[in-house]
């Protein structure tokens, strides 16, 4: 029923007499459309169905039922006070009074009109009625618009969720996709320092071969000069060692790593590339250092930091195809009003050459990621880059002063700490010769070189010594054996050397692992072994083993509190 109709519609309950169908003339010559109900049963259904007000005359409620009704009111919504006019009569008596008081709680909106009514009085009560019937829609269609502008609002509010959570996912994803490629950048731009490197190391590992080579083929044609075998041994060893360091910073800058911001002394690290820069460079490249005497420390990841001074080398070694003279300073600075930087206490790490330099449309980009002036395969572009992440990383900067024909020198800023990296002291055990255990030891190495070292070392030790060629080799001897100690190779085929310990393990809950291992990425083995298992890194010396070994045994049979 549409709001029109609905408010100029009067119901009438008169069922006697002539009052009915005269009071719906008068109502209908008044523009309004009554409508006769001819009992209380109808007069509820047609209030359901909706009108604007009701004239009843008060002798079709007497004595009637009159619950259906007053249900009806007390069920109307808030907006509505639905308006009752009631022809009433002349009695007075108390009991027709207090049906009428009854009457008017019962249905609340009611105007009581005495007979006779005049037709000016009825047509003005019913339109006064109508009056505040027609505000009350007007309430209604308020209240119907803020519910339907609420629920609106609830479904944008939910759209909207919904659609920030599919953002705010992408946006997870994409960070955590940004996250793999910066680590996987990270990889390629440690790859391609380490590729750059790769001739200068080449060349000076074939002075570390050469040297053992020629020293073993002099022991092998005088094995009886002691004194000379001795001294050629000696040298072969110091060969060793020196690759052994070399490949140790090779591995250390090529394995994939978080980085690890700690405390750093700058000049500590710039000395302790001292050789790597010198066998890298080669013999054109005069190298300086200007090295601040203040240890002062600032927080990097040592190995992104060791990488940018190598790339910053490597630049200016390109940059003097001839030769010339690189120098690598640093100075402990105060900022006041740097126009990028935070005023503070700086490291200042300047890297110097006499080369080429750049024209300043490169100076301006030599810092963009995979800008490069060198030709296919010389260069990916990634080194400048990376130095200035890394000086940012540490909450710094860096900047390029170059002439051209006239040298360049990166300068970086590291914004300083007063934490001092802890200093590393040897162990007391290390320092010392240690005598053998009575004990067995199982050694367990796939490479029968290396094998055969240890074994015959660790008897030379005095130690009683079980072998196998690989894992499932070794756990079958701990079928028939019982070692005190074991010794396994971390990098085998078939089983793994975590594997191994694991199963050995569930067999001898209590037996020492120590991992003897050229493995790169010492994070993976003690998340696959443990933070406690001892690592030998291979090539190591007889010493070490004999310690490692000993110790592993003294802690195995001390007895517990």
């Amino acid at each position: 029923m549409t709001i029109e109709r609905e408010s100029r519609r009067v119901l009438i309950l008169m069922p006697i007499g002539r009052d009915g169908p005269a009071s719906a003339e008068v109502l209908r010559g008044a523009g309004m459309a009554p409508q006769l109900c001819m009992s209380l049963p109808e007069l509820v259904c047609a209030l359901t169905d909706g009108a604007a007000a009701a004239v009843i005359a008060e002798e079709a409620l007497l004595g009637r039922d009159l619950p259906a009704l007053v249900n009806w009111v007390e069920r109307q919504p808030a907006w509505s006070d639905f308006p009752f006019i009631l022809f009433t009569s002349r009695h007075q008596q108390p009991a027709i009074a207090a049906w009428r008081h009854g009457l008017v709680t019962g249905l609340r909106n009611v105007s009581l009109l005495e007979r006779p009514v005049q037709t000016i009085t009825l047509a003005s009560a019913v339109q006064a009625a109508l009056r505040a019937r027609l505000q009350q829609y007007e309430v209604r269609s308020l209240i119907e618009a803020q519910e339907q502008a609420a629920e609106q609002l609830e479904a944008m509010v939910i759209d909207r969720t919904r659609e920030l959570e599919t953002k705010n996912e992408e946006l997870r994803r994409q960070m955590a996709e940004r996250e793999r490629i910066e680590e996987a950048l990270h990889q390629v731009q440690k790859m391609d320092a380490v590729g750059r490197l790769s001739g200068g190391i080449a060349h000076d590992f074939n002075n570390l071969l050469q040297s053992m080579a020629g020293n073993f083929e002099l022991i092998r044609g005088a094995p009886t000069d002691s004194e000379r075998v001795r001294r050629r041994a000696e040298a072969g060893l110091q060969s060793a060692e020196r690759g052994a360091k070399l490949t140790g910073q090779l591995l250390a800058f090529s394995r994939a790593q978080r980085i690890e911001a700690k405390p750093v002394i700058v000049s500590d690290l710039v000395l302790g590339l001292r050789d790597l820069l010198v066998r890298t460079l080669g013999p054109m490249i005069d190298i300086g250092f200007d090295l601040d005497s203040e240890r002062v420390a600032i927080r990097s990841d040592p190995t992104q930091l060791e990488m940018a001074v190598l790339n910053l080398a490597i630049n200016a070694r390109d940059a003097m195809p001839d030769g010339g003279k690189l120098t690598i300073a640093t100075r402990a600075v105060d900022l006041v009003a740097d126009p990028e930087l935070a005023p503070g206490k700086y490291v200042k790490l300047s890297v110097a050459d006499t080369g080429t330099g750049m024209p300043a449309d490169v100076a301006a980009r030599a810092f963009d990621p995979f800008y490069t002036t060198k030709g296919p395969g010389k260069g990916t572009g990634l080194g400048l880059s990376q130095v200035y992440g890394i000086a940012r990383q540490a909450g710094g900067t860096a900047r390029i002063e170059t002439v051209l024909d006239g040298g360049t020198t990166v300068h970086i800023w590291l914004q300083r700490t007063e934490i001092l990296p802890e200093a590393a002291t040897p162990s007391a055990n290390a320092e010392r010769e240690q005598s053998a255990l009575p004990a067995t030891v199982l050694v367990i190495d796939d490479d029968a070189d290396v094998r055969r070292m240890l074994v015959e070392s660790l008897e030379a030790l005095g130690y009683g010594v079980a072998q196998a060629e690989d894992g499932r080799a070794g756990l079958s001897l701990l079928d028939v054996t019982t070692p005190d100690v074991a010794v396994i190779d971390f990098a085998m085929p078939g089983l793994t050397g975590a594997e191994v310990a694991k199963a050995a393990r569930a067999r001898l809950p209590q037996l020492p692992i120590i991992f003897a291992t050229g493995y790169a990425d010492t994070a993976a083995i003690e998340e696959m072994a443990g933070p406690d298992t001892p690592v030998l890194r291979k090539p190591f010396r007889i010493n070490e083993l004999q310690v490692v070994v000993s110790e592993a045994i003294q802690k195995a049979r001390a007895p517990s509190h």
